[in-house]
């Protein structure tokens, strides 16, 4: 099959359950140990949002293979550590094998698109600012520094209009 004729996985968001869980908590353990320190771990991520009045958050899958989680946090709420006047991208991760394929790039469109449905305007993240971070990969889909920190974290935010 020529290259021009493969089909690109579609990805798509499902939600966490019983039969899904520990298969998100293991794309965890495939991080490099730089990106461990700076990336929560999946199953506490997931512990998090499960006790959290504002998360949102779902298993990403690129056609049937699950490659990724998300999760969202909708507005401020001292209690969860998230003081943002909006929607935040809390945690985003996408497995090692995953990296540099396209899949958190497309993650990211599938999440602007839902977003845009519901009439959201921008979406602020923060993230690891060290060597290795994923800073470039924040510039590149167009989010610009806000000026504000969470903790030693530069935030950014992405206008959706």
């Amino acid at each position: 099959m020529s290259d021009a004729s493969k089909k690109s996985p579609v990805i798509h968001f499902e939600r966490i359950n019983a039969q899904n869980v520990l298969e998100i908590c293991e794309l965890s353990e495939t991080l490099t140990k730089e990106q461990r320190r700076s990336v929560a771990d999946n199953a506490v991520s997931i512990a998090q949002g499960c006790v959290s009045d504002n998360a949102w958050m779902r298993a990403i899958y690129a056609d049937q293979t699950a490659v990724g989680f998300i999760m969202l946090h909708l507005g401020s709420d001292w209690a969860d550590g998230i003081d943002c006047p909006g929607v935040f991208l809390w945690r985003f991760m996408i497995a090692r094998p995953f990296q540099g394929l396209g899949y958190g790039k497309n993650a990211i469109a599938k999440l602007i698109d839902h977003l845009r449905a519901f009439g959201i305007s921008e979406l602020y993240t923060s993230y690891d600012a060290d060597e290795g971070g994923p800073g470039e990969f924040y510039r590149k889909l167009g989010f610009v520094p806000t000026g504000d920190y969470y903790g030693d974290e530069p935030e950014v935010v992405l206008k959706l209009v």
